[in-house]
């Protein structure tokens, strides 16, 4: 189960030539592969991409009818290996991932296959997360395109350039007989288009082909002597290949007019770059201008001649390049200064060292470029910056801050709720987080976690927190189900058992890589009919070596999950401890449940939904239950009466009925104001009679106590 479902739109893959094809970047690409004779497709998902594998995954009858191979892969280190099919055999091949967190996994089987080279195309499809839309550390994909070897392609945010950049970079993967990296950034991903489609090709040479036929060259192996072999290939063939292959085929694109400036831009900014230039009235809204524009949809390698000519006879040339370091400015200065120019290069300076290139960064830049080099340029009356912008109240005194935080309902609140009252009890834990939905504990009202150090690695960054006389604090760290699977099972627990570690590790298991988008996995519950699901994570924790292991089937029980944690750090027991704490994603709950009880509740059929409620004579108002839920259900409310100073506890329409708030008043001794409501659509004739007389009654108790009271006029 994913996020969402693109059934219906990969019908449109199957569109021929001459069709006009509409729709998302996404679609467009996995469109573009299978016209380009793509012979298999890998990839691990993750924002922006995720819905790639999403749209692969649900074509995969689509790509089975062409012969074309689809894998989810375990992580980003096997989809690049799973190019590896690409070195000896004339086979087209993708992957994707998610931009330097991708890359960073996969950095070894990146530098091999990039050493070794492809003798197919392989393309490596990067979903580019920088900005400050962005779920992750603030680094560049570029450095590894720069550091293996391989080539990058960054093509203008539209249908029609990301498809032929599909197309060219396979062929320039095979002219040069290197890897490609594909940069697709957010809106690149989820920009919306047309352009005129082609038939689909199916790969001349399949993997099951490639099979029968087996090939091998030594010289392709990475091993000394073929690895510094590698390295002057690359140096003295690749490199002149992939440039003279950018210069023939237009690869980079030149738009404007000869003048004395000029900027020098990425692919992926063009569209920001067009509307700061149509703010300072210097291009229309179809892009045409007068400035002299140079667009790299190749940003790696440079073409040394080509940005030559472009400087020639210019006073300045601006380079916009997003984020540090500035990688491709410090190129074109190397050339210009190599060649003797006296051309000014502007970049970082006139704009921002880092951060993302929004609309107003981009014309404040560009103008102020402009001020220095080409004053006549600019207009006169038009000053172009934002509208006045409306007051807007400071409402931080008044409102508190809004962390990120678990959705309503969601399984792993209470794990964190049981956490904090452990720590009650037995006092502050050195705590490792992980990456996953479960890193929001670190945010209020839990703020439990001391470090995150990447995907499955949350045991592994408690490791060197060792007692040696094992009477001592234990640590406690957590992994999800998705990062036990993608890298945890090895580097974290099977790294504890060999180090006999004597620590707690806590593995959340949703039933999903849910932070993803809701993928299936290994040990999820759901039957896939092209996966092998339902994998065990105790039996595979067990099969690693623990011996200390408890399962909790219900995580919202916060009493057993306090109890089974208290456990773990109290137990004489040596070795790693294991709690594997399992309850289904909710919002992936409420998108299988939701649709089929509508659909029975249509039909006329019973539908029993739990809801919950605070009881107002109760709740004393001291939000107790807050502090261990934080629950964007839970909320206060003003009950009107004068003698009491504190709101109450509330809870709104967007209540699951999971229990969560119920089971932490119980399990931390709070008051017991919390009741379970039951919400019945189409009831029994009986249920309604029961009902009626209920509400009689009620009716009949209130009328009785407000006749008793006492009333001051």
């Amino acid at each position: 189960m994913a996020e969402r479902s693109f059934a219906k739109e990969v019908q449109k893959l199957k569109q021929g030539a001459g069709e006009t094809f509409s729709g998302e970047g996404i679609l467009a690409i996995t469109k573009a592969l299978l016209e380009n004779g793509v012979g298999y497709v890998g990839g691990y998902q993750g924002s922006p991409i995720s819905h790639l594998m999403d749209v692969l995954a649900d074509a995969q009858d689509i790509l089975g009818e062409l012969g074309v191979h689809f894998e989810a892969s375990a992580s980003e280190a096997t989809a690049t290996a799973m190019l590896a099919a690409s070195v000896h055999y004339p086979i087209r091949g993708a992957v994707t991932y998610k931009s330097v967190v991708g890359t960073n996994v996969a950095s070894d089987a990146l530098s091999n296959l990039a050493s070794g080279g492809v003798t197919g195309g392989a393309l490596i499809i990067v979903g580019e997360d920088y900005g400050e839309g962005s779920s992750i550390m603030q680094e560049r994909t570029y450095a590894f395109a720069m550091k293996s070897q391989v080539w990058m392609l960054d093509p203008r945010p539209n249908l029609p350039s990301i498809v032929k950049a599909v197309g060219d970079g396979f062929e320039l993967s095979e002219v040069s007989n290197t890897p490609v990296m594909l940069q697709v950034g957010i809106r690149s991903c989820h920009v919306h288009g047309h352009f005129t489609a082609s038939d689909n090709k199916r790969p001349p040479m399949t993997v099951s082909d490639a099979m029968e036929n087996p090939k091998r060259r030594l010289d392709r192996i990475v091993l000394p002597p073929a690895t510094y072999l590698h390295e002057q290939e690359k140096l003295t063939k690749r490199l002149p290949a992939a440039q003279n292959f950018v210069l023939e085929r237009n690869i980079n694109e030149r738009f404007g007019k000869p003048g004395k400036i000029g900027l020098i831009i990425q692919g992926g900014t063009y569209n920001t770059v067009i509307r700061a230039l149509n703010r300072l009235d210097l291009a229309d809204i179809y892009g045409d201008t007068d400035i002299d524009l140079l667009v790299l949809n190749c940003v790696y390698p440079l073409v040394p001649s080509q940005i030559l000519d472009f400087c020639e006879g210019k006073d300045a040339v601006l380079v916009v390049e997003e984020g540090h370091p500035n990688y491709i400015e410090q190129q074109i200065a190397h050339m210009l200064y190599q060649a003797g120019k006296s051309v000014r290069l502007e970049g970082k300076g006139k704009l921002p060292m880092g951060g993302e290139y929004t609309g107003q960064v981009m014309v404040d830049g560009v103008a102020a470029f402009l001020a220095e080099h080409a004053p006549g340029l600019l207009p006169v009356a038009k000053v172009a910056t934002n509208e006045e912008p409306v007051a807007i109240p400071d409402l931080s005194k008044t409102l508190p801050a809004r962390p990120p935080g678990f959705c309503t309902g969601c399984p792993e609140r209470p794990i964190f709720a049981a956490t904090k009252l452990v720590e009650e009890e037995l006092g502050p834990h050195h705590i490792a987080s992980d990456i996953g939905c479960h890193l929001f504990s670190i945010m209020p009202p839990f703020d439990l976690g001391a470090t995150t150090m990447g995907y499955g690695l949350g045991p592994a960054s408690a490791a060197a927190f060792h007692n040696a006389d094992k009477k001592g604090r234990r640590t406690i760290s957590f992994v999800g189900d998705g990062g036990f699977w993608h890298n945890g099972l090895t580097s974290s627990v099977g790294n504890a058992v060999f180090n006999k570690s004597d620590n707690v590790i806590v593995i959340v298991d949703n039933f999903y890589s849910a932070a993803t988008g809701g993928q299936d996995i290994l040990s999820s519950r759901a039957n896939n009919k092209t996966k092998q699901t339902q994998n065990s994570i105790v039996d595979a924790v067990k099969g690693m070596g623990v011996k200390w292991v408890r399962q909790i089937d219900r995580t919202y029980d916060v009493t057993k999950v306090r109890d089974t944690l208290k456990e773990a750090l109290t137990t004489e027991e040596e070795g790693p401890k294991v709690i594997v704490a399992s309850s289904e994603c909710m919002l992936n709950k409420q998108r299988r449940v939701k649709p089929l009880e509508a659909k029975a509740a249509k039909e006329g059929k019973r539908v029993v939904r739990p809801r919950f409620g605070v009881d107002e004579d109760v709740c004393t108002g001291d939000h107790a239950c807050m502090r261990l839920s934080g629950c964007p259900s839970l909320s206060v409310k003003d009950t009107g009466d004068p003698l009491r100073d504190d709101p109450v506890a509330a809870i709104d329409q967007t209540c699951v009925g999971c229990g969560n708030c119920g089971e932490v008043a119980d399990a931390a001794i709070l008051c017991p104001s919390f009741y379970q409501a039951e919400v019945v659509s189409n009831p029994t004739d009986r249920e309604k009679r029961r009902a009626s007389r209920a509400q009689k009654i009620i009716h009949w108790l209130q009328t009785r106590r407000e006749a008793k009271r006492v009333a001051f006029a």
